[in-house]
């Protein structure tokens, strides 16, 4: 992002600087994700081989971490939004564990962070402590609702969520 300067274009009423040229594709994207995830009925398709991946299911999952890599750095957005999706339209995981396995990777993507912070950056603890507590309670209460919510209507929901969020951003 350093590269890119902070004035793409300017004439005389209009600026179009690189913060909104970074909020337009996030949205665009979002919308894109969500309209994806809204129609996609398509489960007739093979997911990932169980136990022994097959080398091009291997393949195919080292392109979709590069790609969610190169966009979420481009765009300073986190991958969190683009793994679920990726999982469940591309990789053809169902939504209850695309969402697990999003979760952990953000989990261990935060913890990474945070350690490398420590000791560079003050920390307010009570801040730190009151929102991990309050995380902790999200995931017992989302662990209970999941048994309840149907995977496809989980994912229908998260696709009017992103698609949401993607008309707020636009």
């Amino acid at each position: 992002m350093p590269k890119i300067p902070p004035v793409l274009y300017q004439s005389p009423g209009f600026t179009f600087t690189q913060s909104t040229a970074t909020m337009v594709l996030f949205a665009l994207l979002m919308l894109l994700v969500a309209i994806a995830m809204i129609r996609n009925d398509d489960d007739t398709a093979q997911p990932l081989a169980t136990g022994a991946a097959k080398t091009n299911d291997i393949v195919k999952l080292i392109l979709i971490g590069i790609l969610i890599g190169l966009v979420t750095g481009l765009l300073c957005a986190g991958g969190g939004f683009l793994v679920i999706p990726a999982l469940v339209l591309i990789l053809k995981i169902p939504m209850k564990e695309a969402v697990g396995t999003s979760l952990l990777i953000v989990a261990l993507n935060s913890l990474i962070g945070f350690t490398g912070d420590l000791g560079h950056v003050a920390i307010d603890w009570r801040f730190l402590i009151s929102i991990t507590l309050i995380a902790v309670a999200g995931i017992f209460v989302g662990g209970f609702l999941a048994n309840k919510i149907d995977g496809e209507k989980l994912k229908k929901a998260f696709g009017c969520f992103v698609l949401l969020m993607g008309v707020f951003f636009w």
